[in-house]
């Protein structure tokens, strides 16, 4: 799969392996219920070439039962486990940045890393949290690493009237979902009748949350 995506004057200049910038750029937003969100919009610059790998990976279709039928799930899926090598050196970098970054707060690594393709405005994923494993019970952290075209990220809490909040997350750009934020809120990624390019999500997790 080819992308149609652009390179940016900034990719451009930081070279062809990819930059990250210094994670005390992080602002982090409070939410309800001890949920929180870290934003850090252009971590990768250089990010081109990370992006054009990613789209040749082994992606994988799935389908789902949903009610009494069973639906293709509108994105293209692959998980890495613990042990298997990061499809780009960046993203392994980019993970020992995390782990640096968050080894007090978090108490311990980001170990697994689960992608999505985004092939247009069509693909999605429904309101959910990551509640299957340790997340359901206690606080923890995903790291979402958002390459390509430029999609919303839409947060709600669960248990009250709270606006639903919008991030935008363009080509680079990171976000981590932390402290209760799994169990106390929903995010998504709605479909959109914007023409809009193929986007891949690169979500870093602890042990046991999925």
């Amino acid at each position: 799969m080819s992308s149609a995506y652009q390179p940016s004057m900034l990719d451009l200049m930081a070279g062809p392996a990819g930059a990250y910038t210094p994670l005390a750029g992080l602002t982090r937003h409070g939410l309800t219920a001890g949920a929180w969100v870290d934003v850090l919009p252009g971590w990768l610059r250089g990010s081109d070439a990370v992006f054009e790998a990613l789209l040749g990976i082994d992606w994988r279709a799935e389908r789902r039962r949903m009610y009494d039928d069973v639906v293709d799930v509108p994105r293209l899926l692959r998980w890495f486990g613990a042990q298997e090598r990061l499809p780009h050196p960046a993203l392994t970098e980019g993970r020992a940045a995390l782990n640096a970054h968050y080894a007090d707060e978090l108490g311990e690594e980001f170990v697994t890393a689960g992608m999505c393709l985004y092939r247009d405005g069509r693909d999605s994923v429904a309101w959910h949290g990551d509640t299957l494993g340790r997340s359901a019970t206690e606080d923890t952290m995903v790291a979402i690493l958002s390459l390509g075209s430029p999609r919303h990220l839409v947060l709600r809490p669960r248990a009250d009237d709270h606006e639903t909040l919008r991030f935008p997350l363009g080509h680079g750009d990171l976000i981590v979902m932390g402290g209760s934020c799994q169990r106390t809120w929903e995010h998504a990624i709605p479909k959109t009748t914007r023409a809009v390019g193929p986007r891949v999500s690169v979500q870093f997790r602890p042990r046991g949350v999925a």
